[in-house]
């Protein structure tokens, strides 16, 4: 049975594999520019384990996926361009979500986003744009395309919102 809860310390080394079969996956599917140069590294997932927002999907005690989860406002989110949220109203976040190997086909994504529909029932995420994947998981889960954000750096992200 498929479970999730917080990261622990002692999750970092599976989580940085997670994230190293996620760039690579990323790779093999056309998403060449996604989470380079080691992101997310060691700091971040130390950073998201510091601030309580660094969940594990685990079954059986392996390790299925891993995702930051917060009911915050992101800054990146204040402005949307080529579109629009679907509401205003106070929403939780979902970041760096990534499967393991073994977790791929299994319903893991969907299991992930719906366990956070149920604790903020108004989600919203980013992802790059060459991510089909991760978009086509999020459409099967029920989240709408909103439009275009821009991260910090200046990067174009894809938004996304189930609420």
């Amino acid at each position: 049975m498929k479970t999730i809860r917080k990261a622990t310390s002692t999750d970092i080394g599976d989580i940085l594999a997670v994230y190293d079969s996620a760039r690579h996956f990323m790779r093999e599917t056309g998403n060449m520019t996604q989470w380079t140069g080691g992101y997310p590294s060691r700091a971040v997932v130390e950073a998201d384990m510091e601030k309580a927002c660094l969940y594990v999907c685990e079954e059986d005690g392996v390790l299925l996926g891993v995702f930051y989860y917060a009911e915050e406002e992101d800054p990146t989110y204040r402005t949307i361009d080529r579109g629009a949220w679907l509401n205003d109203r106070p929403y939780a976040v979902i970041h760096r979500i990534a499967m393991s190997d073994r977790a791929r086909g299994r319903g893991v994504a969907g299991f992930i986003f719906d366990n956070c529909f149920a604790r903020c029932p108004n989600l919203k995420i980013d992802t790059h744009r060459d991510n089909g994947p991760m978009r086509r998981a999020l459409e099967k889960s029920g989240f709408s395309y909103c439009g275009v954000i821009y991260l910090m750096s200046g990067e174009e992200r894809v938004a996304y919102q189930r609420g």
